[in-house]
């Protein structure tokens, strides 16, 4: 299983949780709250947590492709779920247990 981490600074991490949450509710199975989020997208897993100013956004897939375009995915999502904030990206790769 591979995985990749980014931490993003936001002015309000819970508001980006929720509306990229409802975003995708109605195509993919998700769970979340004004903290943390779960969304199985397809073969991949993305977890969403709110920490001071900050966002964490999880990802894990087995296929390192399906990663690397499911980075993109979300960090697009991001972008234009928030509210006129602009983004810097670093994922951080690691095989997964």
């Amino acid at each position: 299983m591979l995985s990749s981490t980014v931490q993003i600074q936001t002015s309000d991490p819970s508001r980006l949780i929720r509306r990229l949450c409802k975003h995708w509710s109605h195509k993919f199975e998700v769970d979340f709250d004004d903290h943390q989020g779960h969304i199985v997208l397809g073969a991949t897993q993305c977890w969403l947590t709110a920490g001071d100013n900050s966002l964490t956004a999880k990802l894990q897939t087995q296929d390192e492709e399906l990663l690397a375009r499911m980075e993109t995915v979300l960090a697009d999502h991001l972008e234009r779920m928030s509210a006129g904030e602009t983004f810097s990206f670093a994922w951080q790769r690691a095989d997964a247990p």
